[in-house]
């Protein structure tokens, strides 16, 4: 049955005209009525009233709106919001405004892109603070509503405090900033703008293709003015999330294309899970036996042991799908960006015979790499390629080798999980970390990562048990999302273990969100490992010249470089003092525990443990495809000149698929 979403307001008394203010506007011809209300009284009314449909399934499209108030919008918004009533509009308080936009694209994503959370800010900092969220919205397409406040529109003071002044245009603020990472901006200048204004950005939200952070700007004295609004404004809409079907031309030249294949690869990418299209992927997969290898985003589409799962594919991906990338005839790249990860840097695909098949949603997309298009929702496009190719299978020595390497690398991650039986008593390395967790979890845990070495040893090291465990954000890979992101995945998924994995580095950008964690109640499980620096980008600084430079968190050495003594800071405590349960450890034995207890958690809680350099035994596989660094074309140190003989050798397997 469909979600009638909460009750709706009666509308109060005090919302209308009082006396020495103008009265409300006579009816109009055709017998509408109108309703007095300020500006952003009247969009969070709009905002309640909106839904999405797919699929005959009803979803409140803003479900909450998260807040942190100032001068720009403590009047308007805040006021609006309060008088609203949590009923019509839940309010969450945040304590960054770049952490707000990351929870509300935790929750849009586990919420599958059907409902989403708005974001309100004052101007200033505030509205700036929003940037680097907006961009990692639009980045990964996950719709989020951002609503900063703004300077005056009438200009009586100006500039007003935070105001950015612009000799040569005087209708520019600091929100303009918004507008380059944004899938639709708007500024709202007169009360009567909003109508067609907020149409539009619903519009854009619940567009599976233009999806991604939409901002409405709202100058503080509009979002205060009243106006006599039609009620036809507020009425309940629903937003239909569209599933087009493919071209009859095009799926007939997909479908040519897969028969004439003999060494085909699937790529799947977000856009399958985005599209509930996992059982298609596994119908096709299982009738012709194509591997399927899966991008950051795509992965978990299948589970880890279904037959045609191969890995992670590219510069994370496992030995299992990137030989198959290199050797594969037909690359049908469906629902996938093709980022520069996925293709090596385009280095991955070999074969002097390769074509690719693009499955997508978005035109540009589907003709990326010269691909043959094939335009459509994953989930319908998929289904009907199945009935195209009816008939077709690929060679058993083709599906013989593929299933023998991927038992091969599953001993490979077995080995990096593996704790030796003296090892209780060691600290933990990275890949032991995953390998108990891997022990402890099921199909309703879901994990958050973004940024730093973790992602690349989740890609080719985690056995994803279910179509949305894995939520590792790569579009933007953006330092600080994981906490936010966790307590939204986590309210859009009551009852389900979610865990935040970061590092110190990316612990220390952003950590405020534990506030609001122990605030609203919310259980998230945040595992620290502290490896006293920028693990990940001092690696890759080790392997392209720069030798770790700036990447350490340590004292000055007697050269005054950073390689003294570690940092005496310590993690836990901090954690501790924002309100998190806090659980040290030591050693694997210790670890081992600290999970289990805080997967059985119910109020938030911290796993801290200092983590050891793996070595040539226990230390996650090498990265198995080449990423595009540049590295100093001319330099003086060793380091950086062996790096650039190493650039030079794999730059030249790069590939233009024309």
């Amino acid at each position: 049955m469909a979600d009638p979403g909460p009750p709706r307001p009666r509308l109060d008394p005090r919302h209308l005209a009082r006396p020495g203010r103008r009265p409300p506007a006579p009816l109009p011809p055709h017998g509408g009525r109108r309703v007095r209300l300020t500006t952003a009284q009247a969009l969070v009314r709009f905002l309640a009233g909106q839904y999405t449909e797919r699929d005959g399934r009803r979803h409140r499209l803003i479900a909450a709106t998260w807040g942190i108030f100032g001068h720009g919008n403590v009047a308007g918004i805040g006021q609006a919001l309060l008088e609203s009533g949590p009923q019509a509009m839940p309010f969450l308080q945040g304590r960054n405004e770049q952490a707000m936009v990351h929870a509300a694209v935790g929750y849009a994503r586990q919420s599958g892109r059907l409902s989403a959370h708005a974001v309100t800010t004052s101007i200033g900092p505030g509205a700036t603070n929003l940037v680097t969220g907006a961009a990692l919205a639009t980045i990964n397409r996950i719709p989020v509503l951002l609503l900063p406040g703004d300077t005056f529109a009438t200009r009586p003071a100006d500039p007003v405090l935070q105001q950015l002044e612009v000799p040569y245009a005087g209708d520019v603020s600091v929100n303009d900033t918004l507008r380059p990472v944004s899938r639709h901006f708007d500024r709202i200048t007169r009360p009567e703008a909003l109508v067609p204004a907020a149409l539009q950005a619903m519009r854009v939200l619940t567009d599976p293709v233009q999806t991604g952070a939409v901002t409405l700007a709202l100058p503080q004295d509009v979002q205060a003015e009243a106006h006599d609004w039609p009620e036809e404004f507020f009425a309940e809409r629903v937003w239909t999330v569209r599933r087009p079907r493919p071209d009859r031309h095009e799926l007939a030249a997909a479908a040519e294309a897969v028969r004439g294949s003999a060494r085909p690869l699937i790529v799947a990418g977000g856009g399958i899970r985005h599209a509930a299209a996992g059982a298609a992927l596994a119908a096709l997969a299982e009738a012709t036996g194509i591997p399927v290898a899966t991008t950051q985003a795509g992965k978990g589409v299948l589970p880890y042991d279904h037959p045609a799962e191969v890995g992670g594919v590219g510069h994370t991906g496992t030995a299992t799908a990137d030989a198959l990338a290199r050797e594969a005839d037909l690359v049908i790249a469906a629902g996938t960006r093709l980022t520069d990860f996925t293709t090596a840097s385009s280095t991955l695909f070999q074969n002097p015979a390769v074509r690719f098949l693009g499955l997508n949603l978005d035109p540009y997309d589907a003709h990326k790499l010269a691909a043959l298009p094939l335009v459509a929702d994953a989930r319908e496009g998929l289904a009907e390629l199945l009935d195209a190719v009816s008939g077709y299978r690929v060679a058993p020595a083709y599906e013989a080798a593929y299933t023998a390497a991927k038992a091969g690398w599953e001993a490979r991650v077995d080995a990096a999980y593996a704790v030796p039986a003296d090892g209780e008593d060691l600290p933990p390395t990275q890949a032991q970390v995953l390998g108990l967790l891997d022990a402890l979890v099921d199909g309703t845990d879901i994990l958050v990562n973004a940024a730093g070495s973790l992602p690349g040893d989740l890609h080719r090291l985690w056995r994803a048990r279910s179509a949305d465990q894995y939520h590792v954000e790569y579009g933007y890979s953006c330092m600080g999302y994981e906490i936010p992101a966790a307590l939204g995945t986590a309210l859009a998924a009551p009852g389900r273990p979610v865990w935040a994995l970061v590092g110190d580095g990316t612990y220390l950008m952003n950590p405020t969100e534990l506030v609001t964690a122990v605030q609203e109640g919310v259980p998230v499980k945040v595992v620290i490992l502290d490896n006293h620096g920028f693990a990940s980008i001092g690696g890759l600084s080790g392997a392209v010249g720069g030798e770790g430079f700036g990447t350490a968190y340590r004292f000055r050495g007697p050269d005054g470089a950073y390689d003294g003594a570690p940092l005496p800071v310590d993690l836990a405590a901090n954690a501790a003092s924002l309100g998190m349960a806090t659980i040290r450890t030591r050693t694997i034995g210790d670890l081992r525990k600290a999970l289990s207890e805080a997967r059985a958690a119910d109020r938030p809680t911290c796993v801290y443990a200092q983590t050891r350099t793996p070595d040539t035994v226990s230390g996650p596989p090498p990265a198995q495809a080449w990423w595009d660094v540049p590295v100093a074309e001319t330099a003086t140190r060793a380091s950086a000149a062996l790096a650039r003989d190493e650039y030079d050798r794999q730059a030249a397997q790069r590939r233009r698929h024309l």
